[in-house]
């Protein structure tokens, strides 16, 4: 039989694999991460995984170790996911968004609809006559960022996305800011090829 630390770290074991734990949503599950974190961590360890816990933000989840210079490596627990040009895209974007949303002071949640997502895509989407094909791409696309857990519909809103902070874990200052230096070359060479 289990001991009540046995079972608190087992289940928060199981909830890490099952996908990223948030302090709001699973505040029982978070609260057992942060009396056994070190349990959890040993238990993850033995087998090449990392668990990542953002108390500032609220969230944790599990990563893959880099494999070491010499070790035989282990099979991968966590699958890579390789994402469409479309969802890297808008991956970005929606972690520029929430960067500009926490400069603003703004307090709370991220919350956007369907059609800002799909303004926000626009700009960088080839003109289409086809309304019914680009509403289903970002529809598409959203479904794609959602699987990750970077989306999430709000309860009774089937229009309205939160966006997770865990955004921030995998798209990084570093990934912004290259991004934005690539926009400032896009732009550039707009007005270049408009001045002609």
């Amino acid at each position: 039989m289990r001991s009540p630390e046995e079972h608190a770290t087992a289940s928060a074991v199981i909830a890490l694999m099952r996908g990223v734990v948030y302090r709001e949503r699973d505040e029982s599950t978070w609260a057992a991460l942060e009396r056994h974190g070190a349990a959890v961590r040993d238990h993850f360890n033995d087998i090449a995984v990392d668990v990542v816990f953002d108390e500032v933000e609220g969230f944790a989840y599990l990563r893959a170790h880099d494999d070491a210079e010499g070790e035989e490596p282990l099979p991968r627990l966590i699958r890579r996911r390789s994402l469409t040009y479309q969802a890297s895209l808008l991956a970005v974007l929606l972690r520029r968004r929430l960067a500009e949303f926490e400069a603003t002071g703004g307090e709370g949640r991220l919350v956007l609809s369907q059609e800002q997502i799909g303004d926000m895509l626009s700009v960088f989407s080839k003109d289409s006559t086809n309304e019914a094909r680009s509403q289903d791409r970002v529809a598409s696309t959203v479904r794609q960022l959602k699987d990750l857990g970077f989306l999430q519909e709000l309860r009774g809103q089937s229009d309205a996305w939160e966006v997770k902070r865990v955004l921030k874990a995998y798209v990084d200052a570093q990934t912004l800011g290259d991004f934005e230096a690539r926009l400032t070359e896009y732009a550039r060479a707009i007005d270049g090829e408009d001045a002609e």
